[in-house]
């Protein structure tokens, strides 16, 4: 007789051959087999068994614990049964909501996409998601969510398992990369214009240029001082064009940085001895908070005295006569970190978040690129810049430069970059 795992092949009594199919048996687990055994052990080997089991559990719950993404087990209506620390983090489970909360009201973001009414089972309704969501609460994050049937306990209710990877950063890399790549593209599309302006600008003064000659030698007369004057007004427009062509040239094309050590403190001191004459006449006060031991940083001198340069410009304008500008700065491990504050008019919330387009302005006879160069520069120093204002108190900028060690950490040189499998 030959057998298989399918079934056994035997003789009939009339000797025929048939084929009688097993049952597979099914595949015990080791807790299974363990827990088989439990009625047999006696009392000391049943506490070893449950020390074992639970070192077991406390072993898996560490592991799950130091893994980045969020998980989460729920029944049929959503009551969580575990999370794991970066889920706690992510949607803000406390352990004594563990057996308590519903997970559709802890992300209720997540249930009014897919319909779900938190009173209803979801067994056999969602049977596996994926989404990206973004939720408010604990915090305002990006989240990619990954669902799916666990399958059934051993009551027969169905169980949920739950995925939550945080991809807030990823998100926020990839929308500043699309709006550089956006403001880049439109910025190479200004340029091509503004340097094709500037060969009629400079044919028109041209032009002009001879015809005052030809006036001067007219004479004087009522007609010709009129012509004259109205020659010199197109001349002085012609001339201001040209100077917002020129800042604008500058401010989408501020070229490389020449980079080498630079200390901040004798920086802006260099740039407010510049500006010290028209902050007396203004009756303006200044007042510095640095410390001596503020670290260096990686930079370009010239575009570095550019940037406090236009900060503190604006911080002068913003107040008519007399006020103050305060500037500070500090360092943290990675940082250092430098404030300008003033005493101003401010800054009006709708006007805030565009101070950073190009030829937005609030000043009258403000070309509006000044703050635009004042961020081309940080993009390029690896730095950062923040606006905070309160209308009618004043406005404080604050911009962030990597300092030296780590700018050497996150642009690696070409050498290195090669060498990296």
């Amino acid at each position: 007789m030959l057998a298989s795992e399918a079934g056994d092949l035997g003789s009939t009594p009339s000797g025929s051959t048939t084929l009688t199919m097993k049952t597979p048996r099914k595949r015990q687990s080791l807790l299974d087999r363990i827990l088989g055994r439990v009625d047999d052990l006696d009392p000391a080997n049943l506490a070893i068994l449950v020390q074992r089991l639970a070192g077991e559990r406390a072993l898996l719950e560490t592991v799950f614990d130091t893994i980045h993404e969020g998980i989460l087990v729920m029944d049929a209506r959503g009551v969580i049964e575990y999370s794991n620390r970066a889920a706690n983090h992510l949607i803000g489970v406390q352990e004594s909501d563990v057996g308590k909360a519903v997970f559709w009201k802890l992300v209720p973001e997540l249930a009014r996409s897919l319909g779900i009414h938190f009173s209803r089972q979801v067994s056999g309704v969602v049977p596996a998601i994926a989404r990206e969501i973004e939720i408010s609460y604990p915090e305002p994050r990006h989240v990619r969510l990954h669902l799916s049937r666990l399958g059934d306990d051993e009551t027969g209710s169905t169980r949920f398992v739950v995925i939550l990877l945080d991809i807030t950063a990823d998100k926020i890399s990839t929308e500043n990369l699309i709006e550089s790549e956006r403001i880049n593209s439109i910025f190479t599309l200004a340029a091509g214009v503004a340097h094709e302006l500037g060969n009629p600008l400079n044919s028109i003064n041209i032009h002009l240029q001879l015809i005052q000659r030809r006036l001067a030698k007219l004479g004087t007369s009522e007609d010709v001082s009129r012509i004259s004057e109205s020659v010199k007004v197109c001349t002085g427009e012609i001339q201001r064009l040209d100077g917002i062509i020129h800042h604008f040239l500058e401010a989408i094309r501020p070229g490389t940085p020449d980079l080498h050590d630079v200390q901040l403190l004798p920086l802006i001191a260099e740039v407010l001895a510049l500006l010290q004459a028209q902050c007396e006449d203004l009756g303006i006060r200044v007042s510095v908070c640095v410390g001596q031991d503020l670290p260096v940083i990686s930079g370009d001198r010239n575009q570095l005295k550019q940037v406090f340069f236009n900060l503190l410009k604006n911080a002068m304008e913003a107040m008519d006569s007399g006020g103050s500008i305060d500037i500070q700065a500090e360092a943290d491990d990675e940082f250092v970190h430098v404030r300008v504050s003033d005493t101003g008019a401010g800054i009006e919330r709708d006007a805030l978040t565009r101070i950073f387009d190009p030829f937005f302005t609030t000043k009258n006879g403000g070309h509006g690129l000044g703050m635009m160069v004042v961020v081309r520069i940080l993009r390029a120093h690896g730095g950062e810049i923040g606006v905070e204002s309160v209308p009618g108190h004043g406005t404080t900028v604050t911009v962030h430069f990597p300092q030296k060690h780590r700018r050497i950490r996150l642009l690696p040189s070409a050498t290195e970059e090669n060498q990296e499998p």
